[in-house]
């Protein structure tokens, strides 16, 4: 479910007219709000969803954007009322994904205090979280996602000791591996360069994104998997007989054919 969809319109073109006083951009963004959809259904048809009173559309172009700027009401109203000092809690959020953190106690009262209010807000604004997605976790008992990094208790390397840090998570690196799967296709008969130019371009973007926290082992895997998928991708257009450890080696790849190797800044 899009997690927009209760928005109610009236105070959503509230928060826009506060910052727009374009009558003319009022009245289409309302237009687009209201709009009926075209559905394939069988065949082709146009058809409303809902009551056309509450939601932003899935895939709209400035739902997001709307969408944050609903989510400031929650925002300014949790600094209006103090609880970050209140709790000794942060909220860290994105579109309408969101944590909150606050300091470790046995009896996870000030966790359990923040989610209760955040519940009692959301639904007085007309939004509700979503139950399988809200829960209270202890970090450093338990891992939890957000983000595409996975936050949770690591250990060093030297002695073992035990500290929280967040590194890319699975689902983000099983991600970029399809990814790559899917470029490096038999079917792909585009030159070198041109396949070399979007496997680096994508390589380069999931590399800008995770570069914070432990991120060793995830750039290992990832470079393990691109090493073997362009192996496997020039020895089927070369109709290399062997397996071509020796003709596409790892110095080759990262090297003369120009692969970039996911590496830390």
């Amino acid at each position: 479910m899009w997690p927009f969809d209760t928005i109610p319109h009236s105070e959503l073109m509230q928060c826009v007219a506060r910052r727009m006083v374009d009558r003319r951009m009022l009245h289409l963004i309302r237009m687009w709000l209201t709009a009926p959809i075209m559905e394939q259904d069988g065949k082709r048809k146009w058809r409303n969803l809902g009551s056309n009173q509450r939601g932003t559309p899935q895939g709209g172009v400035i739902s997001p954007l709307l969408a944050n700027l609903y989510m400031n009401r929650f925002l300014k109203y949790w600094r209006q009322q103090g609880k970050g000092d209140e709790l000794g809690a942060v909220v860290v959020t994105y579109a309408d994904d969101f944590v909150i953190l606050t300091r470790r106690s046995p009896e996870r009262k000030a966790a359990e205090a923040a989610r209760d209010w955040t519940q009692r807000v959301m639904s007085r604004i007309g939004l509700t979280l979503n139950e399988q997605k809200t829960s209270i976790r202890d970090a450093w008992q338990e891992n939890f996602d957000f983000l595409g990094y996975t936050f949770g208790r690591h250990y060093s390397l030297w002695g073992g000791q035990p500290y929280l840090a967040a590194r890319p998570s699975k689902k983000s690196i099983q991600r970029l591996s399809r990814g790559v799967s899917e470029m490096l296709q038999r079917r792909e008969k585009r030159p070198w360069p041109q396949v070399l130019e979007r496997l680096n371009a994508m390589l380069q973007g999931w590399r800008n994104y995770f570069s914070y926290g432990t991120i060793s082992r995830a750039y290992q895997i990832g470079n393990n998997h691109v090493e073997r998928r362009v192996r496997q991708f020039l020895r089927q257009r070369h109709r290399h007989s062997t397996k071509g450890t020796r003709r596409f080696s790892s110095q080759e790849i990262f090297g003369r054919l120009g692969v970039q190797r996911l590496a830390r800044r």
